[in-house]
């Protein structure tokens, strides 16, 4: 807040004394800009690359947008009370502003602050779609996720997953304040344009610390240049953040298509695929299908397939010709990129759960794992195996991992699934509890977790609340006991026993 105005991050509105202000959305980017950062001066470039996204901005446009803002809030440029310009070093907003916490997201942002890790830290922020057509849009998010799948091979960099920086998504935030809640030390932002066969791409690397640019740039390729580029762009972080390791590791090593057709079906399945739902997988396995057809060595689209195949086996009525299939997807994941730990980690995950194959499935985790330390598909999956087969020191470590490393990631409940199984092991019953309660949070229509969060109640003695969490797992699958889970994941009774006899306490049925 600012005398008698209010500006709401997360409702994008401008209110004075209650009443809203109407603000054109690039009016409103600046005036965020400027109040968040109102220790300092903006810098005339600073705006272009972070408002516009680094476009060519004319003076005469960038003045009328600080005009525009400077009349939302009563001021104007004589005056000069709240946003003051000063001559060649750039543009402060000079009022004096209050930072509040609503009842959802805050007004203007503070956050729990996480530690910086001990090596050098960076999220790839989603980049804006700088292209007329909303289409689009997928375009600009698969840039950004072959950017992180790209520095997260960087075995000295510490990479966030996609899912927990994607959460900033739309949002106009202080890049010191999404540092701090990611904490991270850097930030990429950017934006795509994609238009016929050419594309552009700004990108800035900021000093989260600081709120200051490290590096600025601009891009113009064919889209043929499309994975060179996306290399570069890792290289120059890299370049950046460390110069004297600035070398091929930052390469994404990964095989590629030759095929631009295939990488557009794979970037338009991604979402669908990676959802976890059986409905979404359905939706997806055509389009990836479609990719395999033009390109049938891909293991960006084998490795996808294989997760829907699983969802659609597992949530979909185990059907042997889906289990059958994801299992020969994972393989051929494994086949033909060998070298991607994302493909590895997605093939250890349904290897386990559909082969029933734990070995090599904790072969392909760990050769994931030496490949990128930052993949948080394998280390959340790892996880949750390990802790089914009884070792719950390396599934607490690895979860652990996976949390600092995507605090909001929407998957995070594989990894308190993994918790909650692990203290169930080590008979830390709270601890337990608090894990399972967690990943129920996360993801309150999944089955299995609340069935986990029964088998805890039972044992705290708190049978009441045991039985009546048996009973929302049975409404949500009528079809679950403990053996057909048992079955599904291809685990010893012997190694589940004292969790078996927690469900059966609970009321849940044995067949």
């Amino acid at each position: 807040m600012f005398g008698e105005f209010r500006l709401d991050l997360e409702r994008r509105e401008l209110s004075r004394a209650g009443n809203p202000v109407a603000l054109e959305p690039r009016v409103f980017d600046l005036l965020a800009f400027l109040v968040l950062n109102n220790e300092r001066v903006v810098s005339k470039d600073e705006l272009i690359a972070t408002v516009w996204q680094g476009r060519i901005v004319s003076d005469s446009a960038l003045a009328s947008c600080i005009n525009a803002a400077r009349s939302s809030v009563g001021d104007d440029g004589d005056r000069q009370l709240l946003i003051k310009t000063l001559p060649r070093k750039g543009v402060r907003f000079v009022g004096s502003v209050h930072k509040e916490q609503t009842g959802g997201a805050p007004a203007v942002a503070t956050s729990v602050s996480l530690v910086l890790p001990d090596r050098p830290s960076i999220a790839v922020l989603p980049f804006q779609n700088m292209s007329s057509d909303p289409e689009q849009e997928y375009f600009a998010d698969g840039m950004v996720e072959d950017i992180i799948a790209g520095l997260a091979r960087i075995k000295w960099l510490f990479v966030i997953a996609r899912n927990s920086s994607f959460v900033f998504k739309g949002r106009v935030a202080d890049v010191r304040q999404v540092g701090r809640e990611l904490g991270v030390r850097y930030l990429l932002q950017g934006g795509v344009r994609k238009a016929g066969d050419r594309v552009r791409i700004s990108t800035q690397l900021i000093d989260a610390e600081t709120g200051s640019h490290v590096w600025v740039e601009r891009f113009d390729r064919t889209l043929r240049d499309i994975f060179a580029l996306q290399d570069e762009i890792a290289m120059n972080v890299v370049g950046a953040i460390e110069p004297t390791l600035r070398n091929a590791e930052a390469a994404r090593g990964r095989q590629r298509p030759l095929s631009l057709d295939a990488y557009d079906l794979v970037l338009r399945a991604s979402p669908l695929a990676y959802s976890h739902l059986a409905e979404e997988a359905a939706i997806a396995i055509p389009i990836l299908k479609k990719a395999l057809e033009l390109e049938p060595t891909y293991p960006g689209a084998h490795a996808p397939l294989a997760l829907c195949y699983h969802a659609r086996y597992s949530r979909a009525g185990l059907k042997p010709e889906d289990r059958a299939a994801a299992i020969h997807h994972a393989q051929s994941a494994v086949a033909h990129g060998g070298d991607d730990p994302s493909a590895l980690g997605i093939a250890g995950f349904v290897m386990s759960l559909d082969a029933h194959d734990h070995e090599r499935a904790l072969g392909l985790f760990d050769r994931a794992l030496r490949l990128s330390h930052s993949n948080f598909f394998a280390l959340s999956s790892s996880a949750l195996v390990l802790s089914w087969l009884g070792d719950a020191a390396t599934a607490l470590e690895r979860s652990e991992r996976a949390l600092r490393l995507s605090p909001f990631d929407r998957l995070n409940y594989l990894s308190f699934n993994a918790r909650a199984i692990s203290f169930f092991h080590l008979r830390q019953f709270d601890r337990a509890h608090d894990a399972a309660m967690r990943s129920v949070e996360l993801n309150p229509r999944f089955s299995v977790s609340r069935a986990f969060l029964a088998a805890v109640l039972a044992e705290l003695g708190r049978r009441d609340e045991a039985k009546a969490e048996a009973g929302r797992v049975l409404a949500l699958d009528p079809t679950f006991s403990v053996n057909r889970f048992l079955v599904t994941v291809g685990i010893e009774d012997r190694v589940f026993r004292p969790l078996v006899d927690a469900w059966l306490a609970a009321g849940l049925p044995q067949r």
